[in-house]
């Protein structure tokens, strides 16, 4: 398994942007698909993007997309979460995940960080 660490919440004003780093350690990063989700309070843990190992295939939800953009750079072990636009129902705390030789947006995530708060102000 890989280790993640996310980092770059923070607080925002509605329409800012903010950019989610999640950086992994251990071997074989890249054959992890990776994928970011939230949790917002009260709510159940809900799906936002995800990358294929390549990085050559990405997903996401409907809420997200058009303002969020994830990539990732393998020669770093890093992922990224650019979010746009943001609205304040995209309060949460984000988590980087990980699943070994994935495909896919459905992952089997494996791997885990610790996540990182996202407010949006109204």
């Amino acid at each position: 398994q890989v280790q993640l660490v996310e980092s770059g919440g923070g607080l925002v004003q509605t329409g800012g942007s903010l950019r989610l780093s999640c950086a992994a350690s251990g071997q074989y990063f890249n054959t992890y698909a990776m994928g970011w989700l939230r949790q917002a309070p009260q709510k159940d843990r809900e799906f936002v993007a995800a990358i294929s190992w390549s990085g050559d295939a990405t997903y996401y939800a409907d809420s997200v997309k058009g303002r969020f953009t994830i990539s990732r750079d393998n020669a770093k072990n890093m992922v990224y979460l650019q979010m746009n636009s943001l609205k304040p129902e995209d309060t949460a705390v984000y988590y980087c995940a990980g699943d070994q030789y994935g495909a896919g947006a459905d992952l089997n995530y494996d791997s885990w960080g610790q996540g990182t708060q996202v407010t949006v102000s109204s």
